[in-house]
């Protein structure tokens, strides 16, 4: 016990300090492609309907073209009783190491956007996770040179929102997470723009940081607005008729009907059966 609380303490000090030493955000708010095979609930006898469903598709690769190699690979993290993996560009989840019947496993974020801070790459925004009362689990993971590729750090600091360290020799160069050289030269020639404009004291150093934001975006960087809104109007489920309507109520509510029953089954209290 006291050695989690040591290894919890060691995490949330090291989250800090890279917090303090980060600067102003210029742009803050930010795979699941195929499904591996091994995600999903870890107990043998659940039904294989109920292996973890991404509710969209990561966002496409994007950032410094040295990190692509990380495309492909998952990385695990053993906290408590739960394992977290880290797949770079695609997701992030979390499964109990449990062999209760309804063990936990769920989807903690999908690829999204980059986190920038100062024109730099720091970590991945990881959204649209699973549900969590009227919100969706999300996850932002910090990238910061070490020797090898490891997820080594996870917490919780507010409900569904978690934040994750991964060490990485990708990022040890000094230059490696700058988002300038990763532009295309139309890019590089609208950020140059915007640099003589703000240093001709033309716009504010709030127009400097919009401006750049937008370009941010052009360059895939980050969502836009218009995308986020397009994405939230995508999951809303349309239906050509009430006939269709109907077929689908019903539909859910069986399978409603079925999990309560499971619930009933094995006895599980009432105040249990709302979330994890």
């Amino acid at each position: 016990m006291w050695g989690r609380r040591a290894a919890r303490g060691q995490c949330s000090l090291m989250m800090l300090l890279l917090a303090l030493h980060a600067h102003p955000m210029i742009a803050g708010k930010m795979k699941i492609v195929e499904e591996p095979s091994t995600y999903g609930f870890n107990n043998q006898f659940m039904p294989q309907r109920n292996k973890l469903q991404p509710k969209m598709k990561p966002s496409p690769i994007s950032g410094p073209s040295h990190l692509r190699r990380l495309d492909g690979k998952c990385f695990s993290f053993m906290e408590s009783s739960y394992k977290y993996e880290f797949c770079p560009f695609h997701n992030v989840t979390q499964h109990e190491q449990s062999f209760r019947f309804n063990a936990y496993s769920g989807i903690l974020g999908i690829w999204q956007e980059w986190a920038i801070e100062n024109n730099t790459f720091v970590g991945m925004w990881m959204r649209e996770g699973d549900s969590c009362g009227d919100k969706k689990r999300q996850t932002k993971v910090r990238l910061v040179c070490g020797r090898s590729n490891k997820l080594v750090c996870v917490l919780e600091p507010s409900t569904c929102i978690y934040s994750m360290m991964f060490e990485t020799p990708l990022v040890c160069h000094p230059h490696s997470l700058l988002v300038y050289p990763t532009l295309p030269e139309s890019l590089q020639r609208k950020w140059d723009d915007v640099e003589q404009s703000f240093y001709d004291a033309l716009i504010t150093e709030q127009g400097y940081n919009k401006l750049l934001k937008s370009l941010f975006e052009e360059a895939g960087y980050l969502k836009s607005a218009s995308e986020i809104e397009k994405q939230n109007k995508s999951k809303v489920t349309k239906f050509d008729s009430l006939g269709q309507c109907q077929e689908h109520y019903e539909k859910l509510s069986k399978e409603l009907n079925t999990l309560e029953d499971l619930l009933i089954h094995h006895g599980i209290p009432r105040e249990r059966r709302v979330g994890v």
